[in-house]
């Protein structure tokens, strides 16, 4: 039976050609990936390892780092000894050391069993098969802190970025477990959250994400948080009376260079993938600054202006535009641009003599019509205005009257205009004016 030739392609289809422009950015990048000994115990654990397969597969440089806090108790109240935590920072005495040593050592085996066995599903080449694991992490004692004498925990001192460097051109993937070994010998039981965050910095990773119980990050509301800049990290954590101990991890790693750190939920099946492969992903996303930028438009913009103006202009909100016309006019827009992609658009049209300019083409894609992206732009476009020395704006509308007069614009008469606009002005469309003094801000 053929298939109707007028059909629209199924999701599935839809997201994998989307995901395309990520697959080719990813590629040959280096990515840690970091999970709690929670996740490990998790039901949704086996899919969560074969995302990060198929990531390897893909030609990722995967660092995978595991804690294992729940199997370190669990071997503690076997043994009867005692479970001491202070300030998340487990104390390791001697008596315990053993324990937790094999507590870990049996996490570590069971992630590796798990990553061998969804490789071998994959059908990966022999040779990209392997995970290596090592003493990479040269540790420290943690010490003496608030009067805690922390004794066999300690902290990262380095990683020896060289030899797991070597092993990623191997096509390798790495395996850190939260032990290290001073250069005497010693174990030092860590955590899992700062070997993940001394691997990302010494290998100048490109991402690093930290698996959790929740979404991501949540506000002290309890909701989730897409979002985060460096600074209002820093104003959440002091906001927080136990503050998230990987919120700080991220943060940390973000203002030691790593461009962008990720949370994400290990209960959410794919969730790696939606976050690494979509637009929006699904977690919180940490930056140093905000990853949407206001810009202004260049001649290698037009194509994807048309296809955001393009489906407003098919239901007569706009004015259509010719490639052309664009090409000519593309210098007057400023453009809201979210991880290389436009999702929003605005122009400014100056009639010096007149001191005034017209307000045209406001345009945010409609996954992104909840935020405040209109005013950003707005906002923009007025202190563009300013600085071209132009003292009002003006805008024709014929949908959005009330969202202009929301934010300070009159209705004005068509004789208001500029004498140029007026002659330009079309009466069949019947389009709105509307104006607003500009003042410069104190």
């Amino acid at each position: 039976m053929q298939s109707d030739p007028g059909q629209e392609p199924s999701p599935y289809v839809n997201g994998f050609r989307s995901s395309i422009p990520y697959i080719n950015a990813h590629r040959g990048k280096t990515f840690v990936v970091a999970f709690p000994g929670e996740a490990v115990d998790a039901p949704r654990f086996p899919q969560l390892i074969q995302d990060v397969v198929l990531l390897h597969s893909l030609g990722i440089r995967v660092v995978l780092v595991h804690g294992a806090r729940p199997q370190i108790d669990q071997r503690l109240q076997e043994s009867q000894l005692p479970i001491q935590i202070e300030y998340h920072r487990r104390v390791t005495d001697l008596n315990s050391l053993h324990a937790v040593t094999e507590a870990i050592g049996r996490t570590a085996i069971q992630v590796q069993s798990q990553l061998v066995q969804s490789m071998a599903a994959a059908h990966l080449n022999p040779a990209n098969s392997v995970v290596s694991t090592g003493n990479y992490v040269v540790a420290k004692p943690y010490g003496v802190h608030n009067g805690i004498d922390y004794q066999h925990s300690g902290e990262v001192r380095k990683l020896r970025h060289d030899a797991i460097h070597q092993q990623l051109n191997n096509g390798h993937l790495v395996l850190l477990s939260p032990l290290g070994y001073s250069p005497t010998g010693e174990s030092f039981n860590l955590l899992w959250e700062e070997v993940a965050e001394a691997a990302a910095t010494s290998l100048k990773a490109d991402k690093i994400i930290y698996f959790n119980g929740n979404e991501g990050i949540l506000d002290t509301n309890g909701n989730l948080i897409r979002e985060l800049t460096v600074p209002e990290a820093n104003t959440l954590i002091a906001a927080q009376d136990l503050p998230h101990y990987t919120l700080i991890s991220a943060r940390d790693a973000v203002v030691k260079g790593i461009n962008r750190a990720h949370v994400i939920s290990y209960h959410h099946d794919g969730a790696l993938l939606q976050e690494l492969f979509t637009l929006d992903g699904t977690g919180t996303l940490i930056t140093q600054q905000t990853y949407e930028k206001v810009r202004l438009a260049g001649v290698d913009d037009v194509a994807s202006l048309l296809e955001l103006i393009e489906p407003l202009e098919q239901q007569g909100v706009l004015v259509r535009r010719s490639r052309e016309l664009l090409e000519n006019e593309i210098e007057h827009f400023t453009l809201i641009e979210r991880d290389d992609k436009i999702i929003a658009c605005a122009a400014l049209y100056p009639f010096p003599n007149e001191h005034c300019g017209e307000l045209a083409c406001v345009v945010v894609h409609p996954e992104y019509r909840q935020g405040n992206r209109g005013d950003t732009l707005l906002k923009a476009i007025e202190q563009r205005a300013l600085m071209l020395g132009l003292n009002s704006l003006f805008v024709l509308t014929t949908r959005t009257a009330h969202w202009f007069m929301e934010r300070g614009f009159c209705s004005a008469a068509i004789s208001e205009l500029p004498q140029h606009r007026q002659s330009l002005y079309n009466y069949q469309r019947n389009s709105k004016v509307f104006v607003k003094r500009l003042t410069a801000e104190r």
